[in-house]
């Protein structure tokens, strides 16, 4: 088992707007010295800073905090959770991406610089890449302890940018705006889009796929399931790949698919404006705000239109009173949903964030505003993007702030403690969160701060 851990210069910064301090002041009488509060404040003109900030389970690497997983001098144990958001050092000046996989964490620059990608964590299929070890260019790390760079194989590093990433169980999809879509990890189902090998070893593999191959249409959105793939063109057509023993490919079977293809069933002539999964069902929103779904119906994901445990092929599902939605996250059991008002609708099983009673709903539940932070003082809060890990939401508004519920996996909520959370609890970041990726038991934000 090989281990990358390169010392790093990483501290925990947890600062707002204004720093107090205290200094000492003499009176003009020189009788008596006083102290009192001086207040620094960030300038009017001062830009925001991109952080990246990690937090929930350590010991895989996917935080990207060595001195968590092999102590240094200062600490004498590892520390297998950090329970609250945590600023991870980067060599980018912006990260615009992050994915969270099972035990693996991918972030991503888009600016024209030749270093574009980082991964950290676990490294066993090579999901993040050919890591070379420090004794051997032909050995590569299992454990990945810092954010290491995933070499892609452009053909031109200073035009092309990475636009989004994305991570299932074991592997990745990279999108890019000049060069299709790279895939990397393992391919047992042809989740990576290429021909299935048999009995092929993923350890050690320098193999980085390149799917470019969808027609006339480029790709806007990438989405990766445990063992499946999604993707989305602009013109607004689904392609999909991978295992479908659920039907979560979408393609009308049960087998696995090797090669990306289109998507049908009630699909057909849609033009979608957004995919999700995480699990083994598979969402879709309409650029009319309807949504379509199919794959594992288990957990009543898709029991507004069948009562059978999978769907092969999609089907739109007829969500009564939720409006029109702009987005779906789907997660192993629990569905959530985000309509053109900011408002939020679950169901499924787990928890679900109305409270320790309600564990299963077939029906959509509309989460109260007002747990978001709506208020007489603030009437007109609302919730801007969605996004789901394994058996967890998260919600950010337009005050960029960032809230969480469902099971607290190994402290992955972020909120300071590792109980389970049954209603939205905001997480305390330092600045204004812009975008969040949850995984099974960590999670990653992108804020924004002054400081």
């Amino acid at each position: 088992m090989a281990l990358r851990c390169v010392r790093l210069c990483s501290r925990h910064t947890n600062i707002g707007l204004a720093v107090c301090g205290y200094s000492t002041l003499s009176r003009t009488s020189g009788t008596q010295e006083k102290s009192s509060p001086v207040f620094q404040y960030v300038g009017q003109h001062r830009k925001p800073t991109h952080r990246v900030f990690v937090w929930g389970f350590s010991l895989t690497g996917a935080l990207g905090i060595p001195s968590f997983v092999v102590p240094d001098s200062g600490r004498k144990k590892p520390r297998k959770s950090q329970l609250t958001p945590y600023r991870l050092e980067t060599e980018a000046e912006q990260i615009s991406s992050a994915a969270c996989g099972y035990g693996f964490t991918l972030i991503a620059s888009s600016t024209k610089d030749v270093s574009k990608l980082w991964g950290m964590g676990l490294n066993r299929d090579s999901q993040l890449g050919f890591q070379r070890t420090q004794h051997s260019r032909h050995q590569s790390y299992a454990y990945v302890l810092e954010p290491s760079l995933v070499a892609l194989p452009l053909k031109e590093p200073q035009l092309t940018r990475v636009l989004q990433v994305s991570c299932g169980r074991a592997h990745s999809l990279i999108l890019t705006d000049r060069e299709g879509v790279f895939s990397m990890g393992n391919n047992a189902y042809g989740q990576c889009g290429r021909p299935i090998v048999a009995d092929e070893v993923y350890s050690g593999s320098h193999i980085i796929h390149n799917l470019d191959g969808f027609g006339s249409s480029g790709i806007k959105q990438v989405a990766c399931g445990q063992d499946h793939s999604l993707f989305l063109t602009d013109t607004g057509k689904v392609f999909a790949c991978g295992w479908g023993a659920d039907g979560q490919t979408g393609l009308g079977h049960h087998k696995a698919s090797s090669i990306p293809v289109e998507v049908g069933g009630e699909l057909a002539g849609v033009e979608v404006q957004q995919v999700s999964s995480y699990g083994d069902c598979s969402l879709a929103v309409s650029s009319e705000g309807q949504l379509y779904g199919w794959g594992n119906s288990e957990y009543r994901q898709l029991a507004s239109v069948t009562e059978d445990t999978q769907i092969n092929s999609p089907r739109r599902l007829p969500l009564m009173g939720c409006g029109k939605l702009l987005q779906a996250a789907c997660g192993g059991t629990q569905v959530a949903v985000l309509n053109d008002k900011g408002e939020v609708f679950v169901w499924g099983y787990g928890i679900l964030g109305k409270g320790p009673n309600l564990s299963e709903s077939s029906i959509p539940e509309m989460i109260p505003p007002s747990l978001f932070g709506r208020s007489e003082f603030s009437p007109s809060v609302t919730v801007t993007k969605i996004s789901c890990g394994l058996n967890q939401f998260a919600a950010i508004t337009d005050r960029g702030e960032l809230f969480v519920w469902g099971k607290n996996v190994r402290g992955c909520l972020g909120i300071g403690k590792k109980d389970d959370q049954y209603f939205p609890w905001r997480v305390t970041v330092p600045g204004q969160v812009v975008d969040v990726a949850c995984g099974v038991d960590h999670m990653v934000a992108l804020a924004k701060s002054l400081l």
